[in-house]
């Protein structure tokens, strides 16, 4: 046999669209047809399931657990784990990822006999820091698709899709990778659907035989789209009277009787000898794209981060949760936390679940969340230890620790900042205003503020704080200056504050957005862009952490960066941190800015921008409150003051 092909299917009850009561059906339609594929057909599969997923199939038809048992037993089906629920690992903190995973291990002993090796990240959602967690759970290998990460690795021979490889991550750690394809897992669905011949479907997979021993993966999603419809998108095939699993059997039948293509599970493909290109080792982020994930470019980080009916606020609800539960041993609350995080309830999630959702969330909340926090003891007022000085067109702040220019005219952008002691300051300011005609380039011929806010909506003007202020100028109990203003917008008020330490190089930013309309648009914050002067061009990286206890580094020397470009006028950015640890750090070998974030009064994501131009760098790193994509539902409950804290400081 020269080709080795195996099939992969996704198993999820919590799918956003699916409503609970339709469970029962599910299993019916879509589980049980699975399972007959390997028991009446001799067709092994491999089954990937959350255990909650497999804690429902159980309470409504444990006879399916126990077949799969019998099949798994028999090796004639196989088992890829994934956690206890489906939750955006380089989205959430590397606690609750590692509390995922081990109680989702202790859920597939319990119900399966045995806790799995072979792990998919959900979503296919991956980051070099998540590997050391999978492999301290155990895992040694994961599954993710070819072709995303593919388009992000020109230099990947193309042989390296058929055979299992090597993959790298933070602090050393190496697993084996196992591919899917999204092609080819398209070309399954479209068989099913009746939108491909089963001649060309058979052609297809014949295709990909080389002569030399391969791997390809058949199939690599979701189990719930045959004979069934969740009611996602409107653009659905329509059920036909054919059973479209019997049609996915035919094709499959028919391979089997290829003599030069066999049937595996995936676990096998590890404990084969492959030609020299198996095993390669190779990393699948890029700075470009920090966090691969599954299928086109429209499905990126951001759609289960700010995107869908109010991601922003509940995962910033989440995090209030995970701050009060930190520490704890309690897996109850580690389990509701978890589920509270799973990705369905940020996309396509019904009306009727939602609902039931925040009724969830508030429970959670009244039991788990900590008590409001003494008062801080003020600190003594230390006014004289700061000077502001105002002119026409600036205000000028100065601490020991720092000084900035602010534009009257714009809003308060940061026209230049100082950052260290007064013995140790640099001489040039590391972040500030590029004024139009700084590069040499038409695509870049604007003014490039810092510390400013852009609200961009489709086929409408932008809405920016970058208007004439006449600010408020206070000090903190402890004598630190703070600088007001209240800008009026189309949408509403908009209110910014800006504190500047007295003992830390960092203005701390305070953002309210008393607006009457949240819609399809972009919200990007902070905006802040490195002065070029002040940073050794070659020398460019970006740090954070995505998921893991791990630092992740990204050098923004060599291609091009730049997340927030849209994908297409119906998805507004490509890829994003996920800052899980609440900061993101840019800057060269001896000076970095650290850009830092409440998270738990907003769970704000970076979008990095980096490119030479001329042998200058344009270099910029925003925090984003929303975009738009295809999951974007705006509801009443965004309608509401909303607050952002975040910090521009320098790195330690």
């Amino acid at each position: 046999m020269s080709l080795s092909v195996y099939a992969l299917f996704h198993l999820n009850l919590a799918f956003s669209s699916i409503e609970e009561e339709d469970r029962p059906k599910v299993i019916e339609r879509c589980y049980w047809p699975l399972l007959r594929l390997a028991q009446d057909e001799g067709i092994p599969v491999a089954i990937e399931a959350t255990a909650f997923t497999l804690e429902r199939i159980a309470a409504i038809d444990p006879s399916w657990i126990a077949t799969l048992r019998k099949l798994m037993e028999e090796g004639r089906a196989g088992f890829v784990g994934s956690g206890y629920v489906q939750l955006i690992g380089p989205l959430v903190p590397a606690a609750v990822n590692r509390a995922n995973l081990r109680l989702g291990h202790k859920t597939y002993e319990r119900l399966l006999g045995f806790t799995p090796t072979i792990g998919m990240p959900n979503e296919q959602a991956y980051s070099g820091g998540l590997l050391p967690l999978y492999a301290e759970a155990g895992y040694r290998a994961l599954v993710m698709d070819y072709d995303n990460c593919a388009h992000h690795h020109p230099e990947w021979p193309r042989g390296l899709r058929y055979a299992p490889q090597s993959v790298l991550g933070a602090e050393d750690s190496r697993l084996d990778l196992i591919w899917t394809n999204t092609v080819a897992f398209q070309k399954v669905q479209r068989l099913a659907h009746g939108e491909l011949e089963a001649a060309d479907y058979i052609h297809y997979v014949r295709g990909q035989n080389g002569g030399e021993p391969r791997a390809f993966a058949l199939y690599g999603n979701d189990a719930e789209v045959f004979d069934f419809r969740p009611g996602r998108m409107a653009t659905e095939a329509p059920l036909s009277a054919a059973r479209e699993w019997d049609r996915l059997a035919n094709a499959f039948r028919a391979l089997k009787d290829e003599e030069s293509i066999e049937f595996v599970l995936p676990e096998t493909l590890l404990t084969r000898d492959w030609p020299h290109r198996a095993r390669t080792p190779i990393r699948l982020e890029t700075p470009g794209c920090p966090v691969p994930v599954k299928k086109q470019h429209k499905y990126n980080i951001t759609r289960w981060a700010v995107t869908g009916r109010d991601d922003l606020d509940i995962n910033t609800r989440c995090y209030g949760l995970y701050r009060a539960i930190e520490g704890r041993s309690d897996d109850e609350a580690w389990a509701t936390l978890c589920g509270l995080w799973a990705s369905d309830f940020r996309t396509h999630i019904t009306p009727k679940r939602w609902s039931r959702y925040h009724e969830t969330l508030k429970a959670a909340e009244a039991r788990y969340s900590e008590k409001p926090p003494a008062a801080p003891v003020s600190k003594p007022a230390r006014p004289n230890l700061a000077t502001i000085t105002r002119s026409e067109r600036m205000l000028e702040i100065e601490t020991p620790m720092l000084k900035a220019r602010l534009k009257l005219a714009r809003g308060l952008a940061l026209d230049a900042a100082w950052f260290g002691a007064l013995n140790n300051r640099a001489e040039e300011p590391l972040c500030g205003t590029l004024p139009h005609g700084h590069f040499d380039d038409v695509r870049l011929a604007f003014d490039w503020y810092s510390g400013t806010l852009i609200y961009d909506r489709p086929a409408q003007p932008k809405i920016t704080d970058l208007s004439p202020v006449m600010p408020e100028i206070s000090h903190d109990a402890g004598g630190a200056p703070v600088i007001s203003a209240v800008i009026a917008t189309p949408l509403g008020k908009l209110q910014k504050t800006m504190r500047f330490a007295l003992d830390a190089p960092r203005i701390d930013y305070e953002i309210t957005l008393d607006w009457s309309d949240w819609s399809h648009a972009s919200l990007r914050l902070g905006n802040f862009t490195l002065l070029p002067r002040a940073f050794a061009a070659g020398q460019l990286a970006l740090r954070t952490q995505n998921g893991g206890d791990a630092v992740e580094r990204f050098s923004l020397a060599e291609a091009p960066v730049d997340h927030g470009t849209p994908v297409s006028l119906q998805v507004s950015a490509n890829c994003a941190l996920g800052m899980t640890g609440g900061w993101a750090e840019i800057g060269d070998d001896r000076t970095r800015l650290r850009v830092t974030v409440e998270q738990d009064t907003a769970a704000l994501i970076g979008l990095a921008t980096a490119r030479m131009v001329n042998d200058q760098p344009f270099c910029r790193l925003s925090l984003s409150a929303l975009e738009f994509d295809e999951t974007r539902r705006p509801s009443a409950e965004t309608i509401r003051p909303r607050r952002f804290r975040y910090s521009l400081g320098l790195a330690a």
